[in-house]
């Protein structure tokens, strides 16, 4: 198994057709114990309590929102209160708007902030001391295809800047941490089938999108799971900084 031993924890994990959770079953498949980091801790205890047992122990739900500092710090010492250590962190945890350029307010510019980019930060700083302390530690950042090409289906520019962000952070982050003996790389899925895409997508809105993917088939969340799992594990031991696109071609540059 990939993750045997490990310990990981996966913001934004408790919807149950979203990345996160799929990422979860995966790791947890391949030996990882898993704390899925949601906003209501019933949510993210619920989705704990699906994943896949491994020997270690039972897997953990904390409530965290990820846009507050204070509850990052909370989350990551409950964390290895009970598990002892964190040797992986998936920031997963994001939101989209569908808004054109000028129907974008403050409001909607910083909460797309706030949760995408600002929430790495603050999730990442919550257990970066635990992983210079050991000297060990993957950080997988979500960004997405809208940050290279500008713009996506379903997210407006505001969530392209944000994943933008997400991109040049993790490139710091790993150029900073790679001397503490930890990773940062991120991933860019193109078009997922996940709730949020769940039933805004339409026969015609499909079959113009499969035109533009080399594979011919939208993307599923385990697809972006698989990429994760590389990341976490020790077979890309001698990778950071990088970006992993998760696209069927939808985007070759």
């Amino acid at each position: 198994m990939l993750l045997s031993g490990k310990t990981a924890i996966i913001s934004g994990a408790a919807s149950k057709a979203g990345i996160g959770l799929a990422t979860a079953r995966l790791f947890a498949s391949q030996g990882a114990r898993i704390a899925i980091l949601d906003l209501t801790e019933e949510a993210a205890a619920e989705a704990a309590a699906s994943l896949p047992a491994v020997p270690e122990g039972a897997h953990l739900g904390v409530a965290c929102d990820v846009t507050d500092a204070q509850a990052c710090q909370a989350a990551a010492k409950r964390v290895l209160e009970v598990f002892g250590q964190a040797d992986i962190l998936i920031n997963n945890a994001g939101i989209t708007q569908p808004l054109k350029l000028m129907e974008i307010g403050g409001e909607n510019w910083q909460k797309v902030m706030d949760v995408n980019l600002t929430g790495v930060l603050y999730l990442s700083q919550a257990f970066i001391p635990h992983m210079r302390a050991r000297k060990q530690g993957s950080i997988a950042c979500m960004s997405s295809v809208s940050a290279q090409r500008g713009g996506g289906i379903f997210g407006g520019p505001h969530y392209s800047a944000a994943k933008a962000g997400v991109l040049g952070l993790a490139k710091a982050m790993a150029r900073e941490l790679g001397p503490d003996g930890i990773r940062v790389n991120s991933v860019t899925p193109g078009l997922i089938q996940t709730e949020i895409t769940g039933g805004k997508l339409t026969d015609q809105m499909r079959t113009d999108i499969l035109k533009g993917i080399p594979l011919n088939r939208l993307g599923e969340a385990k697809d972006v799971a698989g990429a994760f799992l590389f990341l976490a594990s020790d077979i890309s031991s001698y990778i950071t900084g990088a970006v992993i696109d998760v696209n069927g071609g939808m985007l070759i540059h």
